[in-house]
């Protein structure tokens, strides 16, 4: 791991899902160069990269699109389900449209061409201003969330959880308050907005 120092401000955690050693240097360099206090790890397989969403924490995550051992879908559903709060942003060095368009649907946040990684730094910011207010809920309350999200009822939902229904009522209630929403669209909208459910469920 890397870390650049160029402010005194808490790092901002960078995990890297990328083959290349020269375009995980690419992206550092990047990052070095806007100022971004940064902790940077490396991964490229699923196994790898399930460890590290747990054991290094990132706060986002960055990947290519052309890796050999997982690819960026199977890559965002691992994301969903172990860190749910971090933006996955693909920088990549090609793209078409039709694979712009499915990863949007899948949840990825951005997509990135490395000839114009000075766009990165706007990016991981915005993605994390917009998932500022997912870090105010628990973690029963993010499970809450992405059911209500994904069309189940509040009777399934508890079923679902093992809790009872008024403790589902309760928590939907919290996580509504806390995400300033004032009804179940807003809610839905939400979460597909941040990559909690694909906007394809």
């Amino acid at each position: 791991m890397r870390t650049a120092t160029s402010q005194p401000t808490k790092p901002l955690r960078v995990l890297l899902l990328e083959n290349s050693e020269s375009h995980a240097e690419l992206i550092t360099h990047e990052l070095k160069r806007s100022g971004m206090t940064t902790m940077i790890g490396r991964v490229n397989s699923a196994e790898s990269f399930t460890v590290a969403l747990r054991s290094f924490a990132p706060d986002v995550v960055l990947s290519d699109t052309s890796l050999t051992q997982l690819d960026s879908f199977a890559a965002l559903d691992i994301l969903r389900a172990v860190r749910p709060t971090a933006p996955f942003i693909i920088v990549t060095s090609a793209l078409s449209d039709a694979t712009t368009v499915a990863a949007i649907r899948a949840g990825a946040e951005d997509l990135i061409l490395r000839s114009y990684l000075n766009r990165l730094v706007t990016s991981i910011s915005d993605a994390l201003a917009i998932r500022r207010p997912l870090h105010n809920l628990t973690e029963r309350q993010l499970q809450v969330l992405r059911l209500v999200a994904e069309g189940y009822r509040t009777r399934d939902s508890a079923k679902q959880l093992g809790v009872s229904v008024k403790t589902v009522e309760s928590h939907r209630g919290q996580v509504m308050k806390r995400l300033r929403v004032r009804d179940i669209v807003q809610l839905v909208r939400y979460a597909i907005r941040v990559g909690l459910i694909p906007s394809t469920f």
